[in-house]
């Protein structure tokens, strides 16, 4: 049987425009957030949207399902959803005498964890396993994940009701941090009209599947990335581990995960090397849900992003061209 060739890379990075346009269909004038959305998908990532209810969340979720082909799972986090729910569990067969895996709600390539912070501690930690290695482990035995996996979690803000904060070590497993924040005038009327969000979302087109996916995702990784690049970024997550502002600095996996999201977002747009703007668009929303307030900046009412941005201005972007990426 003969091999499938492999698709181009100028034609992935088209197919990549295309699932943006579907998104962007969906969620009007969210451009910005639908475009980080899929870098986090093609670097291997897990997004958590936090924002208040209604503005689109789940549909966006629900959107690059579609769009990409991938399978989709759901799972709607109340107190009483519990650990099994979400890993899977063991059940006593009486014909066989045998007991067989029920798989939980991880078991797709995108599962969306809605409202997260409703959930108990227990339950929110049971997903910690599944998200750093691609697999569940249910009474001693290890359940690999289909190949994507990734988590999207929406949670509103910790002001509402009923919600219980994320640990720290869950919250630096997820790449980046969204928040879409309200739509502009032009863009709720048109809402409002039936336009965008739930009403569109049955109409969004497949742009891929798996197949492509693994595609992109290689194209991706295979893009250059420069060494003062990846120098840059080292200090700058380092420099949130040396200011009285934080008292948890980002670990090393957000340099990792920032170096992969530069290079995503280099190949959707449609270039093959990563350029000291790439990191700028994203250091705040790949950090700030990584890092933890000291006493002292939480009681003057700073603001993560706040002292991120003063540690961005405060560093040397490097200076990389096309002419310098050539002459490597």
């Amino acid at each position: 049987m003969n091999e499938i060739p492999r698709l181009k890379r100028i034609d992935c990075v088209d197919l990549a425009g295309g699932m943006l346009d579907e998104l962007s269909g969906v969620l009007l004038g969210k451009r910005r957030e639908t475009v980080l959305l899929l870098c986090a998908l093609l670097a291997g990532g897990h997004v958590i949207i936090e924002d208040i209810p209604g503005v689109g969340k789940t549909t966006l979720a629900s959107a690059l399902s579609k769009s990409s082909g991938l399978t989709f799972g759901r799972v709607q986090f109340t107190p009483d959803v519990t650990a099994s729910d979400i890993t899977g569990y063991n059940i006593f067969n009486r014909k066989t005498g045998d007991f067989e895996f029920r798989e939980g709600a991880v078991m797709c390539n995108i599962l969306l964890a809605d409202e997260i912070n409703r959930a108990s501690p227990k339950t929110q930690s049971s997903l910690l396993e599944a998200m750093n290695d691609g697999r569940v482990t249910v009474d001693g035995t290890a359940y690999l994940l289909p190949d994507p996996f990734m988590v999207i979690a929406t949670q509103n803000p910790l002001g509402f009701v009923g919600t219980y904060p994320l640990p720290e070590a869950q919250l630096d497993r997820f790449a980046l941090r969204l928040s879409l924040g309200y739509p502009e005038k032009k863009q709720e009327i048109e809402i409002a009209k039936g336009k965008s969000h739930d009403k569109t979302l049955p109409t969004v087109r497949r742009r891929a599947n798996r197949e492509i996916i693994a595609e992109m995702k290689r194209y991706a990784d295979e893009v250059y990335c420069d060494d003062s690049i990846y120098e840059y970024i080292v200090d700058f997550v380092a420099s949130t581990r040396n200011t009285k502002y934080l008292s948890l600095g980002a670990s090393p996996r957000a340099s990792i995960m920032l170096g992969r999201l530069a290079k995503a977002y280099a190949f959707i747009d449609g270039r093959e090397y990563v350029l000291p703007s790439d990191v700028g668009v994203l250091l705040l929303p790949s950090l700030a849900h990584r890092v933890v307030l000291s006493r002292e900046a939480a009681g003057s009412g700073i603001t993560a992003d706040e002292i991120l941005s003063g540690i961005r201005d405060s560093l040397h972007m490097p200076v990389v061209s096309k002419r310098t990426v050539q002459s490597q």
